[in-house]
């Protein structure tokens, strides 16, 4: 089961409200002086995988408790085309002053499961994971990869802190030579051993060869094409859990699946998924008061 970010989620609601309600609704005040009771309806305008339902039902309730809401669709559920997924009933200000707030993480959570479930099922019927990475917005970390979660991904690192990887950046920086991948890996495994999987990110057959020399635990090709990754794959016989990334396209995902690769990282499942595209509908369901 996918796990619920709560505290994240009513972080992200508190800082989504303060920017766009912080200073007042003077449209709605302007028109509104008493409450006025309505109905809404957010409708999905294209087949989707529910994201951020969480995050927007909060919305609503943060701006007015007495509001009424009902959930149609749950958070990593499908939704076709002009169906609802929530409603929401009591005074029209509140929905209106809540709206743009609640489709936001709507639209951009749900774009991010439904790219995942795109990529999930494009290489169904093989056992490889499409993971995330750390290329998320600054404070909404937690929210996008539980998106990911929703549409079938598997989240990678949360935190520097949480895993090592070892990349182009650190093996420049360590500088040791020809055999450099083989001294990081080496002086990675022998920081807290055993405590952690350590993963290198290798650009060549040579850097494979002394990522398995180092005994790294995977190895993460980066930027191969799907007939280098074969040879790389031959060459680790097993010996390491195989992770690709860089480049990752619906066009070739299929192509790189079929490699015999345990893995697949895509960093645009959170810095590129495109928004998709909801509505609210809302009737005036009674007079104003």
């Amino acid at each position: 089961m996918v796990q619920l970010p709560a505290a994240d989620i009513r972080r992200a609601v508190r800082l989504g409200l303060e920017e766009d309600l912080g200073q007042g609704d003077v449209t709605t005040a302007a028109l509104f002086p008493k409450p006025v009771p309505a109905r809404a309806d957010i409708i999905a305008q294209q087949p989707i995988v529910v994201a951020g339902l969480a995050a927007a039902v909060q919305t609503f309730l943060a701006v007015d408790p007495t509001l009424t809401l009902t959930v149609v669709r749950r958070d990593g559920e499908p939704a076709r085309t002009g169906e609802p997924i929530l409603s929401i009933a009591g005074d029209g200000r509140a929905i209106l002053q809540a709206e743009r707030v609640a489709l936001n993480f709507l639209q951009h959570l749900s774009g991010i499961a439904t790219l995942t479930h795109r990529f999930c099922r494009a290489i169904k019927g093989r056992s490889i994971d499409i993971m995330d990475t750390r290329k998320t917005l600054p404070g909404w970390r937690a929210i996008q990869k539980w998106a990911v979660a929703l549409g079938g991904g598997v989240n990678h690192r949360m935190s520097l802190g949480d895993g090592m990887l070892i990349k182009d950046n650190h093996l420049a920086l360590l500088n040791r030579g020809p055999q450099t991948v083989r001294a990081a890996c080496r002086l990675a495994k022998a920081y807290k051993p055993g405590t952690m999987p350590v993963i290198v990110e290798a650009e060549s057959l040579s850097e494979v060869r002394q990522a398995l020399a180092g005994k790294a635990d995977i190895i993460l090709l980066d930027n191969m094409t799907p007939a280098m990754v074969r040879r790389a794959v031959s060459l680790i016989k097993g010996r390491a859990v195989i992770e690709v990334s860089g480049g990752i396209t619906m066009k070739n995902v299929r192509a790189m699946a079929a490699t015999g690769i345990d893995r697949i990282s895509i960093g645009a499942l959170t810095h590129s998924a495109p928004a998709v595209a909801f509505s609210l509908v809302m009737i005036r369901t009674g007079r104003q008061r």
